[in-house]
């Protein structure tokens, strides 16, 4: 495999990896000029070493500025890594308690930061943007360690992120109010104010994505945050408020609370909390609208879909097929926007099935850390057993397996629990 540092020089990573030349290579890189995009920590250059991480073994609740261990007598639940389902580390739950200290620490925080200029505020959000670019491998890592999507997929989130952040810097020095000329030398005008804390709840595909599109816009108006990650996938959201302390963000601004619905649920009835910004199922969309609405908060929803692809037949076929195939198969499918209706033109369907099975059958499905790796981990055993019978329950009314359709076995793939890309006719 060969990484990309900067245009026109390429290593070949595996062979630095097994003479040990990482740091020979970096350090080569830097003398010559170069800025190095992709730097990979050698304590967590392999699986084992990187399930030993301070950012897997350390706690994961993140309360003004720093991990915190919460009281013994706190629930714990195991974390476990989705391709083979070993254990990670177990994980504190957050009580009332802990919500409360959390809210209060973003409520103490928010006035100052908000006293701040935009533009001091914007270049804490740009630092924290080139923080992540400067550690993007090492971060892409613990994304896939939570999520088990391939490797590839998560260097391109993790570059998301950082673009995010970055745009969100550049705006905050241009927020403004407007002035508005009146009759006989009268004038009104209007201040953009920060709304104060806000709560956010991330979905599991996309842990440091949700963490990210959240936390920048409300950071960057000059609020506070206090962030519930999915409970399946909890570590790149604490290391995201890590990278904002170094980058200069003021204690207690960003905040991470694990835990379930329950967490959630605190989250939203919060009287200091100002916005819940919620990401997850229309279902419990719906909750959070309810509980929202008793405390008159602001709230922002971005729920499932059940988005249609249609494809004529003056298309160019190979990029429909290709534009199917991400509308469906990326993430292992698990994406609230993926195009999982697909409506194609009679007199191309049989030509698009040839091309779309032939290029399926090519889908490498195995170790999420391969880059070679098409397919990597369903989230949990619950995620595929869903997977599954979906497909069984299309098979039961009347549907015709063209491809794949069962479970991969543990002898096939590592003990890893993924279900096999099927397309049904």
């Amino acid at each position: 495999m060969e990484l990309l540092y900067t245009p026109g020089v390429k290593i070949n990573w595996t062979k630095a990896e097994h003479e040990g030349g990482f740091e020979k290579i970096v350090r080569m890189l830097s003398r010559s000029g170069h800025r190095v995009l992709m730097t990979l920590q050698r304590k967590c250059s392999n699986l084992s070493q990187l399930m030993k991480c301070p950012a897997v073994t350390e706690p994961l609740n993140f309360l003004a500025g720093r991990r915190i261990a919460l009281d013994t007598s706190r629930d714990q639940i195991p974390l476990q890594y989705p391709a083979t389902g070993e254990v990670l580390c177990s994980m504190q739950l957050a009580s009332k308690m802990d919500v409360d200290r959390a809210v209060t620490a973003a409520k103490d925080a928010q006035v100052g930061w908000a006293r701040m200029s935009g533009f001091h505020r914007g270049q804490v959000l740009k630092r924290a943007a080139d923080i992540i670019r400067s550690r993007l491998e090492e971060i892409a890592r613990l994304e896939t360690l939570d999520t088990g999507k391939p490797i590839w997929e998560a260097r391109l989130d993790m570059q998301s992120c950082a673009d995010t952040i970055e745009y969100y810097g550049g705006l905050a020095a241009s927020i403004a109010g407007e002035f508005l000329p009146l009759s006989d030398g009268c004038y009104a005008y209007t201040i953009r104010e920060a709304l104060g804390v806000v709560g956010g709840i991330g979905a599991w595909n996309y842990p440091l994505q949700m963490a990210s599109w959240k936390s920048a816009p409300a950071l960057a108006c000059g609020n506070s945050f206090v962030f519930k990650p999915s409970e399946l996938t909890p570590l790149t959201a604490v290391v995201l408020g890590e990278v904002y302390k170094e980058a200069g963000l003021p204690d207690g601004c960003y905040n991470v609370v694990q835990g379930g619905g329950e967490v959630g649920q605190l989250l939203c009835s919060h009287d200091l909390v100002d916005k819940i910004s919620f990401t997850g199922s229309v279902p419990v969309g719906s909750k959070i609208m309810e509980a929202c609405a008793k405390g008159v908060k602001h709230v922002t929803l971005e729920l499932g879909g059940k988005s249609p692809l249609i494809i004529f037949d003056d298309c160019h076929l190979d990029n429909a097929v290709s534009g199917a195939m991400m509308a469906n198969f990326l993430t292992q499918g698990q994406v609230c926007s993926n195009g999982t209706r697909v409506f194609i033109q009679k007199k191309i369907i049989t030509e698009f099935l040839e091309k779309l099975v032939k290029r399926t059958k090519r889908m490498k499905i195995g170790d999420p850390f391969n880059d070679n790796t098409t397919v990597g981990a369903t989230i949990s055993r619950q995620q595929a057993d869903k997977v599954l019978r979906y497909v069984n329950l299309a098979k039961q009314e009347g549907a015709e397996v063209l491809c794949g359709g069962q479970e991969v076995t543990p002898e096939e793939r590592f003990k890893g629990k993924y279900a096999f890309c099927n397309l049904n006719k």
